[in-house]
């Protein structure tokens, strides 16, 4: 009785470690996967087709935005130096 309490102690912990790693993650991401319904395909790959659409649209917004910040630090270190205006009239 002693020795099956002792089993059931060294166990526990060895078995919460073995959850917890990389290895016991995948094995639960494939057991929820077996339970998913077949039809999740067809929602998957429209799934798939709208984030492929949404990375094409954010790298264009990501590259337009890099040609401006081009162009604005051109803008600012390529400008002459400034001219000091004359003093003006002090009458007045």
């Amino acid at each position: 009785m002693i020795a099956l309490i002792f089993l059931l102690v060294l166990l526990i912990p060895i078995l919460a470690i073995v959850l917890d790693s990389p290895m016991g993650r995948a094995l639960a991401g494939r057991m929820e996967r077996r339970g998913l319904p077949s039809g999740g395909d067809d929602a998957t790959a429209e799934r798939l087709s709208y984030l492929e659409g949404e990375v094409e649209r954010l790298t264009t917004e990501m590259r337009k935005l890099e040609e401006e910040s081009k162009f604005l630090n051109n803008l600012l270190t390529e400008r002459p130096a400034s001219k000091v205006l004359p003093p003006g009239d002090q009458s007045g």
